[in-house]
């Protein structure tokens, strides 16, 4: 009896300390201000790991638990990541979307859980449950892409009777930013294009056809090699390459020096680039990529942890700009932060001086 009573007791002080640490546990989770999802698109490349950290740090100092997932350039690993962060009951979603147009579902059922989400540097698209778009404004960085090829290339000298000989590359077909970033370009050369003073000899202009799927800089190499093959033989000299994204120059250039370019007499062709990726940075130091543009991920992630904060705190996010970006569905408000050309002249005063880089990572 003595024994049974002795068991009897055991038993009520375990199921009182297993409540104790289960209502502890629930205490310890519902202390936190809330679970954010943070959905990258690939953590292959340098500059979604850097975004997906500096989200996920800004938004953890501020007490909030976050879930970061990439998705490694596939489109179902991205909506199954979404569906489970939707799940999980996320409070606010953050996505940078692989296909814009491809997670319609998702946001569906993010709207219909009261899931704010945050359409993250890639505007989601073809849906009105999009709330908040944090970027970069494209059309002005595709500016930029053109006016490094004004400038790198003196376009303002050139002459219809020796004009300048350049080939075009765009960003991915499904990535809505790559239409802001060609507008941009396009308007930035047409006056040039009109004088005659910019010629492409391969006659590849529109951004269907110079379009690059998934960013992919394999590809774009492959393409290098077909235009320097088919249309550069002889005199036909390349002066300059359009490009909007750093992996993309970087092999355009390689598939230049694989047919001589960068040797005496004949030097590699001017090419700009996009997102100042380390080993750009280091090509633009050697003196072979001309130039980049510098979208600062820190600022990016810190504009967007204080619209979520502001959700959060059940604020009112100002600033945003109400007109320029349609998806398709609605028009989207943004809060859209400015760009920087970054050239040899000012790497240290833009790059290494802010943070951005190191002198280390740059190899100096």
């Amino acid at each position: 009896m003595k024994y049974m009573q002795k068991m009897c007791a055991v038993s009520v002080f375990l199921l009182v300390a297993a409540g104790m640490v289960f209502s502890g546990g629930q205490r310890a989770q519902s202390s936190g201000k809330g679970l954010i999802g943070v959905v990258m698109p690939t953590r292959s490349e340098e500059r979604w790991n850097k975004d997906g950290n500096a989200v996920k740090e800004g938004l953890e100092k501020l007490g909030y638990t976050v879930d970061l997932q990439f998705s490694d350039d596939d489109i179902p690993t991205q909506t199954r990541q979404i569906d489970d962060m939707i799940t999980k009951g996320v409070k606010v979603l953050v996505i940078a979307s692989i296909d814009g147009g491809a997670l319609s579902n998702q946001l569906a059922n993010a709207a219909a859980a009261k899931i704010p989400v945050i359409s993250y540097d890639r505007l989601l698209m073809q849906s009105p449950n999009v709330d908040y778009y944090v970027s970069f404004d494209n059309y002005k960085v595709g500016v930029q892409m053109g006016e490094i090829l004004v400038t790198g290339l003196k376009l303002d000298q050139a002459t219809a009777a020796n004009p300048v000989i350049v080939e075009l590359f765009a960003g991915s077909p499904d990535d809505n930013n790559s239409v802001g970033f060609y507008q941009g370009a396009m308007d930035r050369l047409k006056p040039y294009f009109d004088r005659g003073v910019l010629r492409v000899p391969s006659g590849q202009i529109d951004r269907a056809v110079i379009g690059t799927l998934r960013w992919d800089a394999a590809e774009a190499q492959k393409r290098m090699e077909n235009l320097l093959s088919a249309y550069y033989s002889g005199n036909v000299v390349l002066n300059g390459i359009l490009s909007p994204y750093d992996p993309i120059s970087l092999s355009t250039l390689e598939a230049c020096k694989a047919v001589g370019y960068g040797t005496p007499g004949k030097p590699l062709p001017l090419v700009g680039g996009q997102d100042c990726i380390v080993a750009s940075v280091k090509s633009i130091l050697a003196g072979e990529q001309y130039a980049t543009i510098l979208k600062d991920t820190r600022s990016l992630g810190a504009a967007t942890v204080e619209l979520v904060n502001t959700i959060m705190q059940g604020g009112t996010p100002t600033g945003l700009d109400t007109t320029s970006y349609n998806n398709g569905a609605k028009i989207v408000p943004s809060l859209l932060l400015d760009s920087v050309i970054v050239t040899k002249d000012n790497v240290q005063k833009d790059v290494i001086d802010t943070g951005y880089h190191t002198r280390a990572e740059l190899g100096l």
